[in-house]
């Protein structure tokens, strides 16, 4: 049985979690399995400074609780919590590059 690999760079997961983020805007992925995704990006979260992990758990909890919610009862917009992790992945990236270069 082969499995695709989870990449094991924090840049390689950092693409591939912008990738996500792309297809969960477009309504491709689902919040529940963009979270899941994100949650497991182990490398990038270890190589970014701890508040970036817990800033990421809380707006992924919200983005969870969205979608249990129809956009009008819930006290946050879909919307503005993706542009919230667009915003995470964009200063994540510029850790990452920090350190890289």
């Amino acid at each position: 049985m082969t499995t695709t690999p989870t990449p094991s760079s924090p840049a390689d997961q950092l693409t591939a979690l912008a990738t996500a983020l792309a297809d969960l805007r477009a309504a491709r992925l689902a919040p529940h399995a963009f979270s899941e995704l994100a949650r497991a990006q182990a490398a990038l979260l270890q190589a970014l400074p701890p508040r970036y992990a817990q800033v990421l758990a809380d707006v992924l909890d919200r983005l969870e609780s969205s979608a249990l919610f129809s956009e009008e009862s819930c006290s946050f917009s879909q919307g503005g919590l993706i542009d919230s992790l667009q915003t995470w992945v964009d200063k994540a990236r510029g850790q990452i590059g920090a350190m890289a270069g």
